[in-house]
C-alpha cells in the first residue's frame, strides 16, 4: 500500500523559507514521479513542481526562483524548499506521485497522479 506522508509546515512571516518534506512508501513499481500541489484557499489545486527519478524537474512559471523541488530516493523523501514566501503561498501542501518509465514527460497536472498524501498547511503572514 503506497503511502505518502507530509511534514514541514507552519506559520510563517513573509520573506521567511521552509523546507517540506514527504516520506513515500510501498511504492509498487521502481520508477515514479513525484510531485508538489498546492490548494489556496478558494482555489483549486495546482501542480507546483516535479521530479523524476533522474533527478529532472519541472515548475509552474509562479514559483520558479523561489521553489527548489528535491528528492532522497535512498531515503524515500521528497522535498520542497521555499524562499521568499508571500502571503499568495498561503495553501495546503500536497505530496503527489505515480508510476513512471524512462522518457516520460514530467507532469504538474492533477489528473496524472495516483497517489496522494493528505497535506500540510503553510500559512503565510504579511
Amino acid at each position: 500500500q503506497v503511502q505518502l506522508v507530509e511534514s514541514g509546515g507552519g506559520s510563517v512571516q513573509a520573506g521567511g523559507s521552509l523546507r517540506l518534506s514527504c516520506a513515500d512508501s510501498g511504492f509498487p513499481y521502481s520508477t515514479y514521479d513525484m510531485a508538489w500541489f498546492r490548494q489556496s484557499p478558494g482555489k483549486e489545486r495546482e501542480g507546483i513542481a516535479a521530479i523524476n527519478r533522474d533527478g529532472s524537474t519541472t515548475y509552474a512559471d509562479s514559483v520558479k526562483g523561489r521553489f527548489t523541488i528535491s528528492q532522497d530516493r535512498a531515503e524515500h523523501t521528497l522535498y520542497l524548499q521555499i524562499h521568499m514566501l508571500e502571503p499568495e503561498d498561503t495553501g495546503t501542501y500536497y505530496c503527489a506521485a505515480r508510476g513512471s518509465w524512462w522518457g516520460r514527460t514530467l507532469s504538474l497536472r492533477f489528473d496524472d497522479y495516483s497517489y496522494w498524501g493528505q497535506g500540510t498547511q503553510v500559512t503565510v503572514s504579511s
